[in-house]
């Protein structure tokens, strides 16, 4: 591909506005062609001039888009990524990835068929505080994981009257995706879940609690999410045979790009609440840690270069496919009340 890459984004609720066009803006080689949405409006509020088009197919049928970006809501991610790859375009998928295993595997099947490139948005990789833990894990600051815990904690406690609240699997298919990926980045796969998926909340119409085991040889992960968390600022808590790193606070790229702020600048990502390392050795005398940078650019700029063939897909559909596995299992371990084996 010796041209700027077209790109054609399917939906511009909250992903396709914060998460996806800003950096398909500011990433060099790609060029943000059209957006499939009914509210011309409000695309054109942040996207003056925007080739608004108002469904799928009116999208494949332009010309010069070589990407489509599927940002629908969950249940339509198959159907308009199987559209997509049918037409011989490469396809982003926000997470999660489809809302069923099966639809999954269908995903990954047809790109290998039709020789496309299929990537999930796993973005989370690239928070401050996941690439500041990949940073200390790596190095053996903290000797050998034997505790991961992971939290993606909110105070909602009144369900709001929108779609993403009563999404096919409720916060384990919406939050779920992320804990699951990062543990899976970490770790590999493990060998068996065990899970807790209910709702809390007074009139919620999907689940909106998880508590989830993974089991490991010679580790456990948990992941942790609930919306009647009123203190919840935990993000991290891991321990190993040298030590325990505790963080708090959110990545803070999103907040950001809601704002209206473009992902440009030397300040962009960075995360001003350090975690704090006990070290085995000295207990008494945390010591905070400066964080890397979180930067969803990285994702985009290497998928801008995989799809000029100079480098590798960063979410290949395989590890989207490990990560529905897991939550497939998951909601399997939680229905049966029983540990499911991977």
């Amino acid at each position: 591909m010796t041209h700027d890459i077209g790109v054609g984004l399917i939906g511009y609720g909250l992903g396709g506005r914060a998460f996806h066009a800003p950096y398909v803006r500011v990433t060099p080689g790609m060029t943000l062609r059209a957006v499939v949405s009914r509210d011309p409006a409000k695309v054109r509020v942040d996207l003056p001039g925007m080739r608004v088009v108002p469904s799928v197919d009116a999208l494949l049928a332009e010309s010069g888009i070589d990407l489509v970006i599927v940002s629908s809501p969950d249940d339509l991610h198959a159907e308009h990524a199987l559209a997509a790859l049918g037409a011989g375009k490469h396809v982003l998928i926000d997470k999660p990835f489809a809302t069923t295993l099966a639809d999954a595997r269908r995903i990954a099947e047809a790109a290998e068929a039709k020789g496309r490139m299929v990537t999930a948005f796993h973005n989370r990789r690239w928070d401050a505080d996941f690439r500041t833990l990949r940073r200390m894990i790596d190095a053996g600051t903290l000797g050998t994981i034997v505790q991961f815990e992971s939290h993606f904690d909110r105070w909602r406690p009144i369900p709001a009257p929108l779609w993403k609240e009563a999404r096919q699997g409720g916060s384990w298919l919406d939050l779920g995706p992320h804990l699951v990926d990062q543990a899976l980045a970490l770790f590999g796969r493990p060998l068996a879940i065990t899970a807790d998926i209910t709702t809390l909340r007074a009139g919620a119409p999907a689940p909106d609690y998880f508590h989830a085991l993974l089991r490991y040889e010679q580790h456990r992960a948990i992941l942790h999410s609930s919306k009647l968390a009123a203190q919840h600022g935990l993000r991290f808590a891991v321990h190993g045979t040298q030590g325990s790193w505790i963080k708090h606070g959110l990545d803070a790229q999103e907040a950001a790009t809601v704002a209206g702020r473009l992902p440009e600048g030397a300040d962009w990502g960075l995360d001003p609440v350090p975690g704090l390392l006990t070290r085995g050795d000295d207990p008494s005398t945390p010591v905070p840690v400066a964080n890397e940078p979180g930067d969803y650019r990285l994702f985009w700029q290497a998928l801008a270069a995989a799809l000029r063939g100079d480098g590798a897909n960063p979410v290949p559909a395989s590890a989207a496919v490990a990560v529905m596995e897991v939550l497939d299992a998951g909601m399997r371990s939680a229905l049966e009340g029983r540990e499911i084996t991977l």
